[in-house]
């Protein structure tokens, strides 16, 4: 079977995720479009939210 592409939206927020465990700032977000934008955000709050709580490790 194919392996289809992931929804760019879904994109945007694991990259955002991704950032935010790593420790990025939120200004480097490289979308400009508003829905893009807003996932990435989401990820990137998530990915913050689980690395303050201690769930990753740097």
């Amino acid at each position: 079977m194919k392996r289809q592409k992931r929804d760019r939206l879904d994109r945007a927020f694991s990259k955002g995720f991704q950032a935010g465990i790593g420790g990025r700032s939120k200004e480097n977000c490289p979308y400009s479009t508003l829905d893009s934008k807003s996932h990435w955000l989401g990820g990137w709050r998530e990915g913050v939210d689980g690395r303050i709580s201690g769930l990753f490790n740097k």
